[in-house]
């Protein structure tokens, strides 16, 4: 297997990503033999953060405390963009490993100075993707965690399957590359979306920060060779650079 081990999000992929539920985000970078002979570290705690020498960090950043009892108070959240601020609310009594997970990387300043690197504009997927410092949509922390998947999410209107769900407009979500790959990369949801419940939520955007959404969606995709007219996944066409993220209280 190649270094860059997982695929990649990318507009021509982004079709069949809509069509099966799948938000595959996070790639993997090149690991020297040595790392990789080596067995990954996994946190003893109910989490069980797992170090992925094949994918590793894209900025220096230990694994996540595990407690026995991960807290399950809510967290607010604030992420500083160059249009606004987005507030978040987190949620640990839903998603109590990816909460603890997002604080940790929040403190380790992960997502200072980094940039959202993909919007979306399908009828069934409207998400601005963030939290890889790369700007590639392959980086992430140097580790991966389970899913903590919804159980309630309401049927996608027009699927006769009932596998597509509805991610509602204003939803903080993991990507993923497959089963429990949760790394650093999140999506925000401006617009109702269709997905597998594929997805950890663990968090809602506060009405200002939809607000900012909306603007930078408003801006439009930046176009590629060979892509759809008006292009429907790829880099805003705003930059969506994140200054910087803080925990508002814990």
């Amino acid at each position: 297997m190649s270094g860059r081990a997982l695929v990649r999000l990318a507009a021509r992929a982004a079709l069949s990503a809509v069509t099966t539920g799948s938000l595959i985000a996070i790639g993997a970078l090149p690991a020297s033999a040595a790392t990789l002979d080596k067995p990954p570290r996994t946190t003893k705690g109910p989490c069980q953060y797992t170090e992925t020498p094949e994918d590793p960090a894209v900025r220096p950043v230990p694994l996540p405390p595990d407690p026995r009892r991960t807290p399950t108070r809510p967290v607010s959240a604030v992420l500083r963009t160059n249009h606004g601020d987005l507030g978040l609310a987190l949620d640990p009594a839903k998603a109590p490993c990816t909460v603890q997970s997002f604080v940790h990387l929040i403190q380790h300043r992960f997502y200072d100075a980094t940039s959202c690197h993909r919007l979306t504009a399908y009828d069934r997927l409207k998400v601005l993707q963030c939290g890889d410092p790369s700007f590639t949509g392959e980086g992430g922390p140097g580790y991966k965690y389970k899913d903590e998947l919804p159980t309630d999410l309401p049927p996608w209107p027009g699927d006769p399957t009932g596998v597509r769900k509805t991610y509602a407009r204003g939803v903080l979500a993991m990507a993923n590359a497959g089963p429990n790959t949760n790394g650093s990369q999140f999506f925000l949801v401006y617009g109702d979306s269709g997905l597998g419940p594929n997805y950890t939520i663990f968090g809602t955007v506060d009405a200002a920060g939809l607000a900012v959404l909306d603007r930078i969606a408003a801006g439009g995709i930046q176009p590629e060779p060979d892509g759809p007219t008006p292009p429907v996944d790829g880099k805003p066409v705003l930059p969506a650079d994140i200054r910087d993220a803080r925990v508002c209280r814990r």
